[in-house]
């Protein structure tokens, strides 16, 4: 039964780099589709693979998964053996709550830094209200490093929370954002996995552009 998962741009897809980096980190086989975003042919392109007309989706076989969270759960549970949570209850309710708080929120940082990770940092051009969401961040961070040991949130093993928060690694390092020590060991952390190295130099060997993420 062939597995298919369709990103979008590499340098661009913040929701695609989620689950294709748990996918690639964790060692499950599949195809990828990359559909090149704000193109006139995406719409087209994608209305044959995703019911939300947006990405990432996965096909594995007749079944379509779409929204980067629901392919990660269901990537846990059919591949994963329930390792993406932490296996303690309360310690998996808090890193959920901590993925969903990243999945709907946090809308002035992802407005006002867009990822892009050929973008090098130059002046600050966030508002308060993104600066507030980046203390947010951190505070999260800091809250679940605390409560655990190693260099990922939950402790030594990479799991959903962390694939939840890698583009927002990628975005606070583009803009250079300053960051407390949690926050700089654990960008570091993020960027030395090598799934996403190879998911970095992918992104930097595109040369498709989409000037509202060029800010």
């Amino acid at each position: 039964m062939a597995t298919t998962l369709v990103i979008g741009n590499k340098n661009y897809s913040s929701w695609s780099l989620r689950p294709w980096l748990l996918l690639r980190h964790y060692g499950v086989a599949f195809d990828e589709v990359r559909l090149l975003l704000d193109t006139p042919g995406f719409a087209a392109q994608v209305a044959r693979w995703s019911p939300s007309r947006r990405v990432p989706a996965l096909h594995d076989g007749d079944l379509v998964v779409w929204d980067s969270l629901a392919i990660c759960e269901y990537a846990n549970e059919r591949w994963l053996g329930g390792n993406g949570w932490p296996a303690d209850l309360a310690q998996r309710a808090v890193a959920r709550s901590a993925a969903a708080e990243m999945h709907s929120g946090f809308s002035a940082l992802r407005s006002q830094m867009p990822m892009n990770l050929r973008r090098q940092p130059r002046l600050p051009h966030w508002d308060a209200h993104a600066g507030a969401d980046v203390a947010r961040v951190q505070q999260l961070w800091n809250d679940l490093r605390d409560r655990h040991d190693g260099p990922y949130l939950c402790g030594d093993q990479f799991g959903i929370v962390d694939a939840m928060f890698a583009p927002v690694c990628a975005r606070l390092r583009s803009y250079g954002v300053p960051l407390d020590a949690t926050g700089t060991a654990y960008v570091r952390a993020i960027f030395a996995l090598p799934a996403m190295q190879e998911w970095e130099a992918a992104a930097l060997a595109e040369t498709e552009r989409v000037a509202s993420d060029e800010a």
